[in-house]
């Protein structure tokens, strides 16, 4: 096996990361005892078979134990915060009942899952209504990935997220299986959910006093729904699925030692080749699997996961057997299709920051179709952020129902961990991002920034992937529509509702 390059920065522009912000919140390492890392559960099938499998999933409230004192009141999916782990498996067909037991209207969106839409894949126009439930009906037809489920309901997604309405769900695959990673989930393959909150009296949350239209942050870091979490090492190798849940920030992950890791996968999938790294950062929405190998530890040892200065994740090293697999050079064959000849290169230009951010020049509207392209066509897309380079954002752009590839960074190589599949792409300020995009499902989906209170805010279009020998027409849900059953549920007057991202 060759010696591969260890990389050691962040490849991001430094001027941009979120610590440069005027409202940006610091993490701060918390003071409580360190807690046992919270697993969650994986979800039981109601039902599988050799060809199907059948879930119910329910967004419910509850209460969780997140500090000393009393519990904090949260949202989750089947459970009281986050959600238990889904999986699906590629090739079988899939039936989920969708159960709203909240107390307002909420979405399922199955980020980086290939679904159709609008009402599979759970964006703003598939609400579910509480009390409410819903079927939904696909094939799982995709790559072994780690992906996620999240509420997609305009222009409330943001708040609703940092309820707590996030759950991890992992594809798995023939090919995947074949490989030499760790998959014993809860052991030596394990789910990390990275957010950070602000708890206020009592430790509950309170989203509108941490209002910030340029992404909602708090200083204590929270992972899994964990405060100051450790976990007990046993295997020598760990398999981390790294998912950047938070609503705003950025995290630039190290562990001490600045001991070495090797990325395995990105959003979309198994990277072409393993890429070592001491330093990876992920913007929103982001996903990163990396291997860690603890053979330099003897039982007792503690290895931290930092995020900047902060401390993220204790990991406890025990006994563990000595483990000598080796990865190969080359993991799995990423499919390039060429682009269609005579398609044009759509533009998607991400301005402004605040209130004033927009795509294309104008804010989101859940009647218009701003772009589109043939189903089976691979096309270019260009994904610019007109941010100043010194005082703008880093903008995490997402695409609904498709995994793309990156071409380039103004021109240049894209980053080394970016080879594979993805649907979400941090854009540094002054940058234009192409991507190579297709679709194989029909149906209106969103694109948009992944800092939620930029797509509440209005920094969010949508696209429709059609057949021209087939054409379809969709109901899209309205504004006023979603603005009525808010203010019903809450038993307030329209013009009294409360939502920041309504008035974009």
């Amino acid at each position: 096996m060759a010696n591969r390059k260890v990389y050691t920065d962040y490849f991001f522009d430094e001027p941009a990361f979120n610590t440069h912000d005027g409202g940006y919140v610091p993490l701060e390492t918390p003071t409580t005892p360190q807690e046992k890392l919270r697993i969650p559960a994986l979800l039981q099938p109601d039902q599988e078979t050799p060809t199907d499998m059948t879930y119910t999933v329910t967004a419910q409230a509850g209460e969780t134990q997140l500090l000393p004192g009393p519990k904090t009141k949260t949202w989750g999916y089947n459970t009281s915060i986050l959600g238990k782990t889904i999986v699906f498996k590629d090739g079988k067909n899939i039936h989920v009942t969708l159960k709203n037991q909240l107390p307002e209207v909420t979405t399922f969106h199955w980020h980086g899952l290939n679904v159709s839409g609008p009402i599979v894949d759970g964006g703003c126009h598939a609400p579910i209504y509480p009390g409410e439930s819903h079927q939904i009906d696909f094939k799982c037809d995709q790559v072994a990935a780690t992906l996620w489920l999240h509420a997609h309901p305009c222009p409330e997604t943001a708040e609703q997220v940092w309820r707590g309405l996030a759950a991890m769900v992992i594809v798995q695959d023939k090919t995947e299986s074949q490989l030499p990673f760790p998959r014993n989930y809860g052991v030596d393959d394990i789910p990390l959910v990275l957010q950070d909150r602000r708890f206020h009296q009592n430790n509950q949350l309170d989203y509108m006093a941490d209002y910030d239209p340029d992404g909602v942050q708090g200083p204590t870091p929270m992972i899994n729904g964990t405060i100051n979490p450790y976990f007990d090492v046993t295997t020598q190798r760990l398999r981390l699925r790294i998912l950047d849940g938070a609503n705003r920030r950025e995290w630039r992950l190290h562990f001490s030692d600045n001991l070495k890791f090797t990325q395995i996968a990105s959003d979309g999938g198994i990277l072409p080749e393993p890429v070592d790294f001491t330093h990876l950062m992920l913007t929103c929405a982001e996903r990163a699997e990396i291997l860690v190998d603890f053979s330099q530890y003897q039982p007792g040892d503690e290895v931290t996961l930092y995020s900047d200065d902060v401390p993220l994740v204790h990991f406890r090293i025990h006994q563990f057997a000595k483990d000598d697999t080796k990865l190969p050079d080359h993991l799995v064959e990423i499919p390039d299709p060429p682009v269609t000849p005579n398609t044009k290169v759509h533009q998607v230009v991400m301005s402004g920051m605040d209130e004033q951010v927009e795509i294309n020049g104008t804010k989101f509207d859940m009647q218009r179709i701003d772009d589109k392209q043939k189903i089976g066509n691979v096309e270019y897309w260009d994904i610019s952020n007109t941010n100043d380079k010194s005082t703008g954002m880093i903008h995490p752009y997402h695409m609904h129902a498709t995994q793309f590839r990156i071409v380039s960074r103004n021109g240049h190589a894209p980053y080394p961990n970016e080879r594979g599949l993805k649907d979400t792409v941090g854009v540094n300020p002054g940058e234009t991002v192409r991507l190579k995009v297709g679709f194989n499902k029909l149906g209106v989906f969103m694109n948009h920034c992944h800092i939620l209170e930029h797509e509440d805010g209005g920094m969010m279009a949508q696209f429709e992937v059609y057949d021209p020998d087939h054409p379809k027409t969709y109901h899209l849900m309205d504004m006023d529509t979603l603005m009525t059953a808010f203010a019903k549920e809450r038993g307030v007057k329209k013009e009294d509702l409360n939502i920041p991202g309504m008035h974009m």
